[in-house]
């Protein structure tokens, strides 16, 4: 249960307190409501020399919410936690709408306005609009519960994903530092992984188009376990449709595709699911 951020009548921060003994401040009218949310009284008297218990701000950052907490620094109890909601894709969907307006005008015919330059250049610090709408709206929020509790600290969690060694647990040595596309363009790394050949029908020796596994329509992204290659008819077949949709009836090649397409290309040969990894695909191998 988050606690009531008290105040003197000076806007002196004290500790919060049970909601239960902020209800009978109000009662016996000793206090005021100074905000609703977060709800915060505020005393009619001052307070001198008041003993607080140092609060810590703890932050976990996210693209659409933001946690926040105030935490005890001696008894780590929670005083205040909430989510913060983004506006990053709403901030998107405004300027996208507000460039289809502007290339609207440029084909009527309105009266001339010199070109100009100058408001094209980005200033130092830039930061495009919907990070800068959330990072604006994190501070909002700091500075607020700055004012309503004795905050003496901020700790940020700082998260990094290491992909090569969730995707390979035991990758090491060399692969690992060099990376998954060491020496390889993106496209090559892919004429190699699959083995020139296209990934749906098993055909070589004639053109190949890069293809999303997952496509971007409904999610997908361009990342290496994501792409593989088709034949032109094959991946004007497939289109936007879901790959377990579009192999139903060839579940082996389905399982295939799968599988080669989350193993790494640099691997020593292990088996996993009923197939065996190598340097240049999957290969079948009984169970």
């Amino acid at each position: 249960m988050s606690k009531v951020f008290v105040m003197d009548s000076s806007h002196q921060p004290l500790d919060p307190v049970h909601p239960g003994q902020a209800s009978r401040f109000l009662k016996q009218e000793k206090a005021a409501v100074w905000r609703r949310f977060p709800f915060s009284i505020i005393l009619k008297q001052e307070v001198k020399q008041p003993q607080t218990k140092p609060l810590r701000l703890k932050i976990d950052p996210g693209s659409r919410t933001t946690g926040i907490a105030l935490v005890h620094d001696t008894s780590g109890e929670v005083v205040f936690a909430a989510e913060i909601s983004h506006r990053g894709q709403q901030v998107k969907e405004a300027l996208d709408t507000r460039r289809g307006a502007r290339r609207g005008r440029r084909a009527r015919k309105t009266r001339y306005r010199k070109a100009r330059f100058h408001n094209r250049r980005r200033p130092k610090g830039w930061l495009s609009p919907p990070l800068e709408s959330r990072l604006r709206n994190i501070l909002t929020w700091v500075g607020r519960l700055y004012r309503c509790a004795p905050v003496t600290c901020i700790g940020q969690e700082l998260v990094r994903f290491d992909m090569q060694l969730l995707e390979n647990p035991s990758i090491q040595g060399k692969e690992y530092q060099q990376g998954t596309l060491a020496g390889y363009e993106a496209r090559e790394y892919l004429l190699e992984k699959w083995e020139r050949r296209c990934a749906y029908c098993g055909k070589s020796n004639l053109p190949l188009q890069i293809d999303h596994i997952l496509p971007r329509a409904k999610g997908g992204t361009n990342r290496l376990s994501n792409l593989t290659l088709a034949c032109e008819p094959c991946n004007q077949a497939k289109g936007n449709r879901d790959l377990e949709d579009f192999l139903k009836k060839e579940p082996e090649r389905l399982k295939q595709i799968q599988a080669q397409a989350k193993a790494p290309f640099f691997t020593p040969l292990h088996r996993l699911d009923g197939y065996s990894y190598q340097k240049g695909g999957v290969h079948s191998s009984p169970a």
